[in-house]
């Protein structure tokens, strides 16, 4: 093994198909979309070379600060109810005192596999102001409360955010509990030994040992969230009106049913870099956290 790893050329024989894919279908795109983003084009005819144009009215775009709310946002709600919620079922599924452990991951996993669409009518009716069932909830509880939740501007992108973060948040557990099930015990057994509890253990020794994979999760969940599309789509397609557009909106909607590709590339060039600008920070805040137990 040595003498491979020494070995340059083979280390560069291995790696080019690596970086031939990637280039193909990850960094070739990118420079296309930039570069198109300079350009009037409407997909078919001959492009036009318009400079910064494309940013300059994206810049003035009243949908622009509607789309950017709505994903971070839309971002808060999957870190919040993912992350959060994903954690703590982690970590009891991972306590191998509690009953019914496998039966609990397969559970909270099921939603992952179901078609978005599935999801999504199912949620329609649930949602639904005159007979669906959690405004029924709230009258068999004997509470005055009623929503029109997909129709409110306020409370609409909540609710569409809320069936994302419920479909996926098995795939973040699945994350958050090997990440827990990586820890060694015996960190956690020499805390119970001094005196601390169960959760208190969790707290100093399992929680800040996950860093890594709690850098991940929180990646996907908001670049998620600001690039969220289709379930707005498939619940009230950007409605009412345009209080649910995010940026992925924008661009679909501008470049096939406007059929100007050129501006919509240059708003794609804008969730590339917010997407990228979110990784660099998240990876700033987890890297500067050092845990005792790393350090030592």
């Amino acid at each position: 093994m040595k003498q491979y790893l020494g070995n340059k050329w083979a280390i560069l024989i291995f790696l080019t198909p690596a970086i031939v894919l990637y280039s193909v279908i990850v960094f070739y795109p990118i420079l296309q979309t930039v570069y198109r983003s300079f350009f009037e084009w409407d997909g078919l005819s001959e492009a036009t070379f318009i400079g910064v144009r494309n940013y300059i009215d994206l810049s003035q775009d009243y949908l622009l600060t509607t789309s950017l709310r709505n994903g971070f946002l839309f971002a808060l709600v999957l870190v919040i109810f993912q992350i959060g919620l994903g954690t703590l079922l982690a970590l009891i599924c991972s306590d191998t005192t509690v009953k019914g452990r496998k039966i609990l991951k397969t559970a909270y996993f099921i939603p992952v596999v179901l078609s978005v669409t599935v999801v999504c009518q199912l949620w329609l009716s649930m949602y639904d102001p005159v007979n669906g069932i959690i405004n029924k909830l709230f009258q068999a509880l004997g509470i005055a409360y009623r929503q029109d939740w997909l129709n409110s501007p306020s409370v609409s992108i909540i609710a569409i955010a809320f069936v994302n973060a419920w479909q996926y948040m098995g795939f973040q557990f699945a994350l958050l509990y090997a990440g827990a099930k990586s820890v060694p015990e015996h960190y956690t057994e020499a805390a119970r030994i001094d005196g601390a509890g169960k959760w208190r253990a969790h707290w100093h020794i399992t929680l800040p040992l996950m860093k890594e994979t709690f850098k991940f999760c929180f990646i996907i969940a908001i670049t998620a969230g600001i690039g969220a599309y289709v379930q707005m789509a498939i619940m009230t397609n950007g409605g009412p009106g345009t209080t649910n557009y995010t940026i992925t909106f924008m661009i679909i909607r501008n470049a096939f049913s406007g059929n100007q590709y050129g501006y919509a590339c240059a708003i794609s060039v804008l969730l590339i870099v917010i997407s990228l600008i979110a990784t660099i920070i998240i990876n700033k805040v987890f890297d500067s956290r050092e845990t005792g137990l790393e350090q030592g």
